[in-house]
């Protein structure tokens, strides 16, 4: 169905005009591990022609920044804060938010609308630490990280059967991306004039990579070796889902008040593809080829290719199509998406991120600000500020500090620290300040 987005991003003949009674839906796609140029409008060599449509339909965030593993980025989502607040830098199958939070879902829910998660859940892997206890009125999909694709296991050990309805473990046959759109897409048939939220964060294109033939059959002859076919029709596939879940949102009449934002939770991934720690299926082995050039690093890493995304914001005749080089931070999406349902903070929820509404539709810039990250295992950490960023790599004896400029230098190739040692103090202290309140809303240690 490479068609399907076509059907979706027709032109409106009469623009949609956002008015004080409007609340838009959101649909939140989110790729998992989905590599800077995995996408062919990013110069990749795999069709995405779904993709692409939307793009062309779209605001580009050239400059959208997300946490360097899965995880986190989940937790900026959802929170609006640096997932450093919550002690978490890494995958994570422990509850990862305390009871109390107000997450997106949960704000969105309190102004009616209607809730669901689609996917990959990966903040407590417990059916009682899933997202319907954290205001997603409908889920679906794995509690923990990504599955293998035929019977959706997670890794060995206690969180290794994970599939669910609704905090309901079950089990069901099929490939895991097209379980996933069909579920999201007999969710949307199901809605009425309430506003929703639905949030995809699928499991492609993570690991263990393992396709239907139907899928391999398409991969271009060019494209050679087991692992890198698969990790094409994974590709490949996930792109044809986001067609169907879009076509479904234009068959439903909903499409002009719909908001739709497709991204990454990280960089594209070069770890072994056939990983022991899950149960063994027979799966392609090799390294996963993701791709991240012409970036600098990936997942796992605080350079450009591990935090920076291919995204894509789309609203027809709401946002005007082009590319947007502001940096954007993942912990912006619920502070701007909360404004725009008209949430109405009861108590401070010390958001880190800021409402970007205003810049995406050029009203006003961005002041100059602060975006920090906190690396896995808190052994590095990164700052940007205007043009400028800094890295933080800790060692046993003094921390290894790089700066780069990467407005001139995007591919991070020259580390201006030794000459710059002014900029390096300044910028030092900046992210010491931010760092400071990291771990101040962590969950307890042994609490259930």
């Amino acid at each position: 169905m490479l068609h399907s987005l076509a059907l979706m991003v027709a032109i409106v003949t009469q623009p949609f005009v956002l008015s004080a009674e409007t609340s838009p839906n959101i649909v939140m796609i989110m790729a998992d591990d989905l590599g800077w140029s995995d996408v062919a409008f990013h110069g990749g060599n795999i069709a995405t022609p779904n993709l692409d449509r939307l793009v062309k339909q779209s605001l580009e965030l050239t400059h959208h920044y997300v946490a360097p593993v899965c995880t986190p980025t989940r937790i900026g989502l959802l929170t609006g804060r640096y997932w450093s607040r919550f002690g978490v830098t890494g995958p994570r199958n422990e509850r990862s938010l305390p009871w109390e939070t107000v997450s997106l879902a949960k704000a969105l829910q309190s102004v009616g609308y209607e809730t669901c998660l689609v996917g990959k859940w990966h903040l407590g892997s417990k059916p009682e630490w899933g997202p319907n206890r954290f205001g997603f009125d409908h889920a679906y999909g794995s509690l923990a990280g990504g599955v293998n694709s035929w019977r959706h296991f997670y890794k060995k050990g206690p969180y290794s059967i994970t599939w669910h309805r609704n905090g309901e473990l079950i089990v069901e046959k099929g490939h895991v991306t097209d379980l996933l759109t069909t579920e999201a897409i007999g969710w949307l048939r199901g809605r009425g004039d309430r506003p929703f939220f639905l949030y995809v964060p699928f499991t492609a294109v993570h690991l263990p990579v393992d396709e239907p033939t139907e899928w391999l059959d398409r991969v271009p002859d060019a494209i050679e070796g087991d692992v890198a076919r698969h990790y094409a029709a994974c590709v490949m596939h996930m792109d044809d889902a986001v067609g169907k879940i879009l076509a479904a949102v234009h068959m439903s009449g909903k499409s002009d008040n719909t908001l739709i934002v497709f991204t990454s939770d990280n960089g594209g991934s070069t770890a072994e593809n056939n990983d022991t720690r899950y149960p063994f299926d027979s799966y392609p082995q090799g390294r996963l080829p993701g791709r991240n050039l012409p970036l600098r690093g990936k997942k796992g890493e605080l350079y450009e290719g591990g935090i920076r995304v291919p995204t894509a914001v789309c609203w027809p005749g709401v946002l005007k199509p082009g590319k947007c080089a502001t940096p954007i931070h993942i912990t912006d999406w619920m502070p701007t998406l909360c404004a725009l349902a008209k949430y109405d903070e009861k108590r401070k929820l010390n958001w880190d991120g800021k409402d970007i509404w205003p810049a995406l539709t050029n009203k006003t810039e961005l002041a100059e600000r602060d975006l920090y990250w906190a690396g896995p295992s808190f052994r590095s950490s990164a700052l940007r500020r205007g043009d400028w960023k800094l890295i933080v790599k800790n060692t046993r004896t003094e921390p290894i500090r790089q700066l780069f400029n990467v407005a001139a230098d995007p591919n991070e190739a020259l580390d201006l620290a030794p000459k710059m040692p002014l900029k390096v103090k300044e910028l030092s202290e900046r992210l010491d300040a931010i760092a400071s309140n990291d771990r101040d809303a962590e969950v307890p240690a042994g609490t259930p």
